[in-house]
């Protein structure tokens, strides 16, 4: 399942709709749920980022988010 998790790039100030982010996980899940709780898992261990929300995507909407010419998977180290 590929997520897209949005994020602010740092803790110390109020999340603002201008300054939130995305990256794009593929995660092997069994459930849309273990995908969500893997993939703040992946973040939480990897970044300094405030996590606002993580989405599974459907079809219809990877095939959307992927004419974009930022969509890239993201992948952190083992």
């Amino acid at each position: 399942m590929i997520f897209k998790v949005y994020y602010q790039e740092v803790k110390d100030r109020s999340p603002r709709r201008e300054t939130t982010r995305s990256l794009y996980l593929d995660i092997d899940a069994q459930t849309e749920l273990e995908g969500r709780i893997k993939a703040r898992q992946l973040v939480e261990a990897n970044t300094a980022y405030n996590i606002e929300l993580i989405e599974a995507l459907s079809d219809n909407h990877l095939a959307y988010e992927q004419e974009n010419e930022h969509f890239a998977l993201t992948e952190f180290p083992s």
